[in-house]
């Protein structure tokens, strides 16, 4: 099984091209930070292609947040001089667009909020702490853990 899923920040504007067939492929990398120490982030190159890779373009920009599911693919080349090179890179079935950061101007589906700046779980649970009709079911006022 090949399964990456990824939640990070561009580090720079996707990169847009098309083939000579006419599809559409974005490159850009993502800085994912590391599990135990926040201060460091492991650097990893997408590639997304067709519509979503021209979404990519379009509504996302430096510092934006995703998530990405999709998988790794290693492969070689060689260079002018000969020289055998290898690239790592994960291949995106999917984009999530997380929240607003860069030049991210649209929206992508319910989780983005990016004209109102917020990352889209600031209001989880309003809708408790809004409702009138909530009812205190313990009789008291003390938080029960």
């Amino acid at each position: 099984m090949n399964r990456v899923i990824l939640i990070g920040r561009l580090t720079r504007e996707p990169e847009l091209r098309y083939t000579p067939n006419g599809a559409a492929v974005a490159s850009f990398t993502i800085a994912v930070n590391r599990r135990n120490n926040r201060n460091e982030a492991d650097f990893i190159p997408i590639v997304v292609w067709n519509k979503p890779a021209e979404n990519c373009a379009t509504y996302l920009g430096k510092g934006s947040q995703v998530a990405v599911d999709g998988r790794l693919q290693i492969r070689t080349y060689e260079t002018q001089e000969g020289q055998k090179r290898w690239v790592t890179e994960v291949i995106a079935d999917q984009v999530e667009f997380l929240g607003k950061g860069g030049a991210a101007t649209g929206t992508s589906g319910s989780s983005a909020r990016t004209s109102s700046g917020q990352d889209g779980w600031n209001d989880v649970g309003q809708e408790l702490i809004n409702d009138t009709d909530f009812v205190d079911r313990n009789g008291d006022d003390d938080i029960p853990f």
